[in-house]
């Protein structure tokens, strides 16, 4: 709610750089495929020492045999306390707090609250995102101004006030005993640093809408790895969702045509980077939910994500001396700042409705409100940014979110069935 003001008044000055086309890039350090293997040398220097510091506790069997100062410190980040709890229903989140005193008007207005909070951080967040990765600062007649290149920068400054907050609300709250080993939050950290990463390179080289569409119909490829790898079997329903989604996205990208408007147009690059986001953003949910099964609460997940994520993404900065130039373009340009503070707000604060929404309503709700997100933003950016959407691609959008209401839809309907099965049978398993 405190968002939504401040991105209505920063619209005039969000549309108002110039855009820059995706261009070949000036040097080989402009090249995305250049940049990503750099980042992820940086942060090989930090995983490859600590798996080999791990590697070498667990060798001296450094639980048993551990002593003075630093033993604490090393049990927590190498072995934890072990102690797994039952594994949740959902498999990512405790279930949810059930109403029993308040009015139906207290539940509507909890209901509006986290409606209302979701759309405006996320909707906010979306508009700085393309404002930031495609228009130009400091701008004026004579000079075309500069454009901000370094993802990874954006990246940080989003994971250091997610890891401020969750600190601080673990700090002020009580949380459960921690349990798991704290290194085992790297991998979750890692593969989400390099999806947001995708996420912001891939604005460079396609539409924000194209990227909406693409992140809604993860789906599929879930669903494949699930049918190839998993042996899962899943309803009829789901494979005509999944059907309804590809020919939307299909209608969707075969509408643009490659005389219109540069924004518009799907580059190679762009579905690189949108499959690399996929499949980094699959990795981390599933490696969270494996996490979860030790006892904690999901601001306690935020908090050790986040410490790695900062600790990975300051490092490689450091390394590649980008940290300093990213401060410069701060000074140089106070309308970036702005942006990229709100940007990182936004973001913290989207987590925080996330795990309040799914306590109070569950996750159909949550779904719900989020795919209605996805379809503003589609819209939001159409108007601030004049992207140009024909017919048919108005109605491929307009079958893809068809599709993934009707799955919400679906999927309640099956959870309510399978509650009344009898004890032995169990309903099939779904995505």
């Amino acid at each position: 709610r405190f968002c939504l003001p401040l991105v209505l008044a920063f619209l005039p000055t969000m549309a108002a750089g110039e855009e820059i086309a995706p261009a070949l890039p000036d040097s080989w350090g402009d090249f995305w495929l250049f940049r990503f293997f750099v980042n992820a040398a940086g942060y090989a220097s930090i995983v490859v020492p600590g798996f080999l510091l791990i590697q070498y506790f667990k060798r001296r069997n450094y639980l048993e045999t551990g002593r003075g100062i630093c033993f604490p410190v090393i049990k927590s980040c190498v072995f934890g306390s072990e102690v797994k709890s039952v594994h949740q229903e959902d498999g990512s989140l405790p279930p949810r707090a059930e109403p029993t005193e308040s009015s139906t008007a207290r539940q509507v207005f909890k209901l509006l609250f986290c409606a209302a909070g979701l759309q405006a951080s996320y909707l906010t967040w979306g508009v700085l995102q393309e404002r930031v990765m495609t228009r130009t600062y400091g701008a004026t007649e004579t000079d075309p101004g500069e454009k901000f290149k370094d993802s990874q920068f954006l990246v940080f400054m989003n994971r250091i006030l997610a890891f401020t907050v969750a600190g601080l609300y673990c700090a002020l709250t009580k949380q459960p005993r921690h349990g798991a080993p704290m290194y085992k939050y790297s991998f979750a950290s890692l593969s989400n640093i390099l999806s947001s990463w995708c996420q912001y390179e891939a604005l460079k080289y396609i539409s924000f809408p194209t990227q909406v569409l693409a992140k809604a119909s993860k789906v599929i490829p879930v669903m494949m790895m699930g049918k190839l790898v998993s042996r899962k079997s899943y309803e009829y329903w789901e494979y005509l969702t999944a059907a309804l989604i590809s020919v939307g996205v299909s209608m969707f990208l075969l509408s643009s045509a490659p005389n219109r408007h540069v924004s518009t147009v799907t580059t190679f690059s762009g579905i690189v980077l949108l499959a690399g986001y996929i499949i980094f953003d699959s990795f981390t949910s599933n490696w969270q939910d494996a996490l979860f099964t030790y006892k904690m609460s999901p601001v306690q997940m935020m908090f050790g994500v986040n410490v790695f994520s900062c600790l990975f993404t300051v490092g490689s900065l450091l390394e590649q001396g980008a940290l300093l130039e990213s401060v410069r373009f701060m000074a140089r340009h106070s309308e970036f700042t702005a942006h990229a503070v709100l940007l990182s707000v936004c973001s913290a604060c989207g987590q925080l409705f996330i795990f309040y929404t799914i306590n109070q309503f569950g996750a159909a709700v949550f779904t719900i409100i989020m795919t209605l997100r996805q379809a503003f933003a589609i819209l939001l950016s159409c108007l601030i940014y004049g992207h140009t959407v024909t017919v048919v691609g108005g109605l491929g959008i307009a079958v893809v979110f068809m599709a993934l209401f009707l799955r919400v839809y679906a999927r309640s309907r099956m959870k309510k069935r399978s509650k009344k099965l009898p004890p032995g049978e169990t309903p099939v398993q779904k995505v």
